[in-house]
């Protein structure tokens, strides 16, 4: 994987005429009373999808390839999940929010994430939609502030955009736990 993304970044890099950059990808755990959970995307595993946390998915590279399952995804919410490279993090982890109602809502919305075409700028984002954009669209969605969430510096994470872009393109308030908006001065 690690290649994988070099060769990526050399060629997109390369494409926009700039310098390479690190490459980021990102995961969640939501911590609940009854247990935490592993939030993450990665490509579909044989069995019970529902024993192991799956609740979402979708094809990789093109919606033509998706009977085959080597070109699917799914999103998972495993509980007591381990998310593979987290001993690699970077500038990590981020707590988010110590409120239970705020976790469970996050935790819901994980069903409820778009799953366009892996790897694609099929919903006109500007970015294609990964697991980077599945991590920006829950946060997003759930209210939580996302302004102040990046990359360490001199990286990327791509997807994290689109995740945010299709957050804001979905009806209604990203949280209905949110206090309403201060009204506007006259």
């Amino acid at each position: 994987m690690r290649l994988n993304g070099r060769v990526f970044e050399a060629a997109v890099a390369g494409w926009e005429r700039r310098t390479r950059r690190d490459l980021y990808h990102s995961a969640l755990v939501v911590r609940l009373p009854e247990g935490d959970y592993a939030v993450e995307m990665g490509p579909e595993q044989r069995g019970d999808g529902a024993a192991r946390g799956a609740v979402a998915g979708g094809p990789v590279g093109s919606r033509l390839l998706r009977r085959w399952r080597i070109f699917r995804y799914e999103v998972r919410r495993e509980r007591d999940g381990v998310i593979p490279d987290v001993a690699e993090a970077v500038d990590s982890p981020r707590r988010l929010t110590g409120d239970e109602l705020i976790a469970r809502h996050l935790f819901d919305l994980v069903a409820r994430v778009p799953t366009p075409v892996w790897g694609r700028d099929e919903l006109g984002t500007g970015e294609m939609w990964n697991s980077n954009s599945l991590t920006s669209w829950v946060i997003a969605r759930s209210g939580l502030p996302v302004e102040h969430l990046h990359p360490p510096a001199g990286g990327r994470a791509p997807g994290w955009d689109a995740g945010l872009a299709m957050a804001a393109r979905a009806a209604g308030p990203p949280d209905p736990l949110s206090p309403p908006a201060a009204p506007a001065a006259p």
